[in-house]
């Protein structure tokens, strides 16, 4: 009896997800286009935040898959599926951000920007630049943590990173962006000030 699935009809379970990845190592075309929709999306979403690119976001979501396919042999089953596709997904972002000589550029959610208010924007908007001051690899894990919903211990696995490293890039990124986000609205504040006068 086979598990069910979700309204997509695509995996809903880690085991089911590894399943697939058993026979994509097999060359089982239908089984990669199965994980192909679950993940393109995902992955699409996770890069264009990272890189604001339609086409940087839909060449790196097609290169992570590719190497999904080519590496499903590969998969040991210590993490789950997703911290290991999203582990690519984060070698790869770091391989074109470094060869593009990139930043992350924004946080906003399109899908949200017709239903949020012009404040909502403005706060969304500096914490994009917050972001955009820490290197490369706080970037990625703040992205991973955050807006992924990953767990340090996910984090660490898909960064192929000690739990203690990602834990240390949060609190440096977390402190930079305190720094950041005090001193940028100090500006704000007297400016402020002085339109009330």
């Amino acid at each position: 009896m086979t598990k069910p699935k979700d309204n997509d009809g695509l995996p809903t379970s880690n085991e089911e997800e590894a399943a697939l990845l058993r026979r994509i190592a097999e060359r089982h075309r239908p089984s990669f286009e199965e994980l192909f929709a679950s993940y393109h999306p995902r992955i699409f979403k996770f890069v264009f935040r990272l890189t604001r690119s339609y086409t940087a976001a839909d060449e790196l979501a097609n290169d992570v898959l590719l190497v999904v396919w080519k590496s499903a042999k590969d998969f040991r089953g210590e993490a789950k599926v997703s911290t290991w596709v999203f582990g690519i997904a984060y070698r790869q972002s770091l391989r074109y951000m470094r060869k593009k000589k990139l930043n992350v550029v924004a946080l906003l959610d399109q899908d949200a920007i017709a239903t949020d208010t012009n404040s909502e924007l403005e706060r969304q908007d500096w914490v994009r630049h917050g972001i955009q001051k820490l290197p490369p690899k706080q970037q990625l894990t703040v992205m991973l943590v955050y807006y992924l919903g990953l767990s340090c211990e996910e984090t660490a696995a898909a960064t192929n990173s000690p739990v203690s490293t990602v834990k240390t890039r949060m609190f440096h990124a977390r402190r930079k962006m305190k720094d950041f986000l005090a001193t940028s609205a100090e500006p704000a504040a007297l400016t402020e000030a002085n339109d009330n006068d």
